[in-house]
């Protein structure tokens, strides 16, 4: 009697099952496979962006199953990532920036440096109390001659000033001049 009473108290409160996702339509099914077929270098993620533009949302692992089911190979991957472009050019990447040192009297000085992807040396190029775009053009130029005497492998730099004549037309900052405290805009 009591384990009657329980099945029946069971079957009572036992929720139906949700009928789950919708299936894909043969149609996207076979437009799935056609983009696969024609770009093979195109992963699952691709082929799902492509999709969503044209207002489709089928998830990566549901693209991953049909072109497992049809039979297709996973993609062909190019090796054009920027990673691989990246090794393969290390021997001759710099990158440039500046930090900044303040002094004892409470000057802030700027520095130029280089360093090089490769072997992730700095070189220092220049310290400056006001950094303005022709100093930059100078330490630039002076580096490119440099790396050109030394017999190294020539490196692009972008000078656009060249190009377009003068540096800089703004007037460099007067001799005081300090960089603002981040509190500026609460003083009254």
């Amino acid at each position: 009697m009591l384990r009657w009473h329980r099945r029946l108290i069971a079957a009572r409160w036992r929720q139906p099952k949700p009928p789950g996702r919708t299936p894909i339509g043969d149609e996207l099914v076979a437009f799935i496979l056609r983009l696969a077929r024609e770009n093979r270098t195109w992963g699952e993620v691709r082929i799902q962006g492509e999709l969503r533009r044209l207002g489709h949302r089928v998830a990566a692992s549901t693209i991953r199953k049909i072109l497992r089911a049809s039979g297709f190979p996973p993609s062909i991957h190019r090796d054009d990532t920027w990673r691989t472009f990246l090794r393969a050019q290390a021997d001759s990447l710099l990158a440039i920036d500046f930090f900044h040192i303040d002094t004892v009297t409470l000057k802030r000085l700027y520095v130029a440096f280089v360093i090089e992807t490769k072997t992730r040396r700095v070189h220092p190029l220049g310290v400056t109390q006001h950094p303005t775009a022709d100093w930059v053009v100078q330490v630039a130029r002076s580096l490119a001659s440099d790396l050109a005497e030394a017999g190294t492998n020539p490196h692009l730099i972008r000078d656009r000033d060249a190009k377009f004549g003068a540096a800089s037309t703004r007037p460099s900052p007067p001799p005081a001049w300090r960089p603002r405290s981040p509190h500026h805009r609460l003083r009254g």
